[in-house]
Formats: C-alpha cells, structure tokens, sequence
C-alpha cells in the first residue's frame, strides 16, 4: 500500500445488496469519483477495511449502517510511455481534452500497437501534469473511435472527469455526428430497403437503423448484425448529397443513439451502403465509369482507409456543468474524394 492516500467513508444505507463490492458501488460518495471497475480493484488490492480489518473479499456480506474506510494511493505512473507525435488539440482545460485525431492512429496501446497512440502522445502532452484516472497517471478514455478513423475525441485528465463523461456516454446523452461516403444512397424510395430488417425511415428522409451488434462468430476482429442477443444499436442516416443518377456513392451525416464498436461500419453495410474504402465491410461493390467516370470509379476504389469522420461532439462538461460543442471539418483525404466523386457525377 502506497504510504501517501487519501481515506474515503462510505455508510451503508437500508436495503443494501448482499455483496460488498455492489453495496460499496452503491454507496460511495458520488464526490469520491471512483468507479465500479475501480472500487473492484481497491477490494481485491485489500484497500478496503471494516472496523479496522481488511476486506479483500467482493461478496462477503454487508448490513445496513456497516462504515467501511477505502484507503485510495495516490496515482502512480503510467507504465505507459510518453511520446513526442503532433496532436491537434480542440479543447483544453484542468479536467479534459477534446483532439481531432488523425486517421491511422490508434486511440490505446494493445499488444499489436504498443507505441506511437493517442494515449502515448497525450502523455508527452501533458508532461508529468496529470491527476490521474483509475490509480494511474493516464489519460482516461471514455470512448474510442477506429485507427483508421478520423475526427474528435474527448478524454478525461482527471478521476472527476473520467466519472462524469463515462455516465455521460453509458446514458447515450453524448452527442456524436459523423460523416461518411457510401456505396449507394439510402433513400426511402429504394423498395429494396423496405425489405431488410432493422431498417426504417424517418420524416426528413432520415434512415434508422436498429439491431443488436455482437462479435462476429467466426471473425473476431468482426461486429455482426444479430436480432437476439448482443447489444442493442441504432444508427441515424441522412443524405447530404448524391453523386450519379442513378447513384453511385453518397456524402451521410450519421448520428449515434449508442456507441458500439464499428456501429456505423457495420450498420450501413447492413442496409446495403457500405462506407467506401471499409475493408472489412464495405464489401466489393464498384461504381459505374459510365455513370460517374473512371476518375471517380479509381478515387473509390483506392482510398485506403473507411470513409468516416467524427465531425462533431458534445456534451456537458462533467466539473463546471458548461454545455459543449465541437466540429471538425472533413480531412483532405475525404474532401479530394468527395470533389472527385462530384466532378465525374457532373460530367456525366
């Protein structure tokens, strides 16, 4: 146990549940900013003590009025090291910081990218000058979007942050838009979407896509769309322009009720407009020379990532209450395709 911490008390109040580790998640100050995951990793770490004796144990029974004292360390350092890669930072204050991250970076170390993430370049960001989240000096992140995606995220700086935006996101208050370029163009016209389900429009034109998404059952580096099981996720679409008549491929400002992991790759594919350059799920689907030109056809072909940005976020900052918004504009690699797919859609 680190000699230097601070104490928290928590009281347990009436009816409380039979284990230790849900009634201390319960009843923990909500100043105390510690997690479930957190508190399950204090009492396994013996930090927790009733009457002066350590309780180690996540179901050992509690009762109304037990005082329970969690010895919490000061954070220690990341095992994670710092380093010097550029960041486009969007925000920044003593509690959070909002980046617009670049394609091709990937948001957390993993035994396949160990170096060179935005967890590693926030670290040389902040130069020491870090609270700390979950008992270590690290960035907290609370949300991630896919290496080969890019646009803006907000990590926490602080345990008080980390606690207040992660609510956030487990309420789906966050508001997140995205552009994408697809396959296609989702049009309540089209009889075909009529017929696949999940799928349903909206006034406006407004594409809704609701399913369950799961792990693929033989490929898991895979999401699947299920009926049953998994975990329960709508997508919003809206076209913002068309490129061909008929067309070939679409700018979509997309809008999550929830965040699952690849939700709008895997979604849009689901109805038939799988985004461009996807190689996981945009399927091979080509576009028409004659309909939209060789140049346009080439420029979809051979872009090397899944046409999706993170244009915009907001949300309540979780210390001062202020309501905030942020927009990043679509990258250089996406505005080139969309003026390639537009000139050859006008040309012919």
């Amino acid at each position: 146990m680190s000699s230097s911490h601070r104490i928290v008390e928590v009281i347990i109040a009436e009816n409380p549940p039979k284990r230790l580790d849900k009634a201390i998640a319960r009843d923990v100050p909500e100043a105390a900013n510690l997690s479930r995951s957190r508190l399950a990793r204090l009492i396994a770490d013996g930090a927790v003590k009733r009457d002066g004796r350590v309780m180690d144990d996540s179901r050992a029974k509690v009762a109304e009025g037990d005082v329970f004292e969690i010895h919490v360390p000061e954070a220690e350092e990341s095992h994670i090291g710092p380093e010097d890669i550029p960041l486009e930072i969007v925000h920044e204050d003593a509690d959070l910081i909002v980046v617009n991250k670049p394609a091709g970076m990937v948001v957390h170390p993993a035994p396949g990218t160990p170096t060179g993430t935005l967890v590693n370049a926030l670290l040389h960001h902040f130069g020491g000058e870090l609270s700390g989240v979950g008992g270590e000096k690290r960035p907290g992140i609370v949300h991630r979007i896919d290496k080969d995606t890019s646009g803006l995220l907000v990590v926490a700086k602080s345990d008080a942050a980390h606690h207040g935006l992660a609510k956030q996101f487990e309420a789906h208050s966050v508001e997140r838009r995205y552009h994408a370029v697809t396959h296609g163009a989702p049009d309540k016209g089209d009889p075909r979407l009529g017929g696949i389900k999940g799928t349903s429009f909206e006034p406006g034109n407004i594409l809704k896509i609701t399913t369950q998404l799961a792990r693929h059952k033989t490929d898991r580096q895979k999401q699947a769309v299920l009926f049953s099981g998994g975990r329960h996720a709508v997508t919003r679409a809206r076209t913002v322009e068309v490129f061909g008549d008929p067309a070939q491929a679409a700018l979509i400002e997309c809008w999550l009720e929830t965040g699952r992991t690849h939700q709008i790759r895997v979604h849009m594919a689901h109805a038939g407009h799988g985004l461009i350059g996807d190689p996981t799920y945009g399927g091979r689907r080509k576009l028409n020379a004659k309909v939209i030109g060789a140049a346009a056809v080439e420029a979809a072909r051979t872009f090397p990532r899944q046409a999706l940005h993170a244009a915009t976020l907001g949300f309540i900052h979780p210390v001062t209450g202020e309501n905030l918004r942020f927009d990043a504009p679509i990258p250089a690699d996406m505005v080139a395709l969309i003026e390639t797919l537009r000139a050859g859609a006008q040309t012919h």
